[in-house]
């Protein structure tokens, strides 16, 4: 797998990238984050290993920026900062997975395999357009609609509709969605899922005279077409 490391630490981008190359991986390190944002939107890489504490553009705003240009590729966030509101900016802004220094190598090289695998189902699925009901889901150009009106998502967004309708008729609980949208093996303790639901139902049930997703209390959520 090709990864982008974007780390201004000597110390640590060296000791991340032998481990991930002793691993098998392809790594191109990144001190600067101007820098590293041009990379990632001209490059293809698997994974994107990103700081918080950059030089020139932070690591959220890389984020965010990424994720406004339509880039899906996962980032796993590599910092000193491990709040709990530093975590959720970190995901809010377009994080796959949250890991705090100092942290241990195994554990880092078995997030960047759970993103990469989660990236190889995703491509393995030859599918390119979901259906349930009016709600069209075209899994190539990343756009949503209904009845033929267009549903503008954000990249966490369109990944939890899309999870849900893969789904659809069962109910997916909290855990599972935390464990296969955010791809996070911990509970970060917040209502990030709550919070993200909410305004995914605002923007695909609102107005149209079928409640596709609904919350089964206690449980989780479920999408069901009629």
């Amino acid at each position: 797998m090709k990864i982008l490391l974007i780390e201004d630490d000597d110390d640590t981008s060296q000791y991340v990238a032998k481990g991930l190359r002793q691993s098998g991986h392809m790594v191109e390190r990144v001190r600067a984050g101007n820098k590293g944002l041009a990379i990632a939107k001209d490059n293809a890489h698997d994974v994107i290993i990103l700081d918080r504490m950059l030089p020139e553009m932070d690591g959220l705003s890389l984020a965010k920026q990424l994720r406004e240009s339509g880039s899906q590729t996962p980032i796993l966030f590599l910092t000193t900062m491990g709040g709990i509101g530093d975590r959720v900016a970190g995901l809010e802004a377009g994080g796959d997975d949250y890991l705090v220094k100092p942290f241990a190598l195994a554990e880092l090289i078995a997030r960047v395999n759970s993103l990469t695998r989660r990236s190889q189902r995703t491509s393995a699925d030859t599918r390119t357009t979901l259906r349930v009901n009016d709600l069209e889901i075209d899994l190539i150009a990343r756009t949503v609609s209904r009845s033929g009106r267009r549903i503008d998502l954000q990249p966490q967004e369109f990944r939890l509709l899309e999870y849900l309708v893969r789904h659809e008729g069962r109910v997916v609980t909290r855990t599972m969605l935390i464990e296969n949208v955010w791809e996070l093996h911990f509970d970060p303790q917040t209502n990030i899922v709550e919070s993200h639901m909410s305004r995914l139902r605002t923007k695909v049930d609102k107005d149209f005279p079928v409640q596709l997703i609904q919350t089964i209390r206690g449980t989780g959520y479920v999408l069901r077409g009629n």
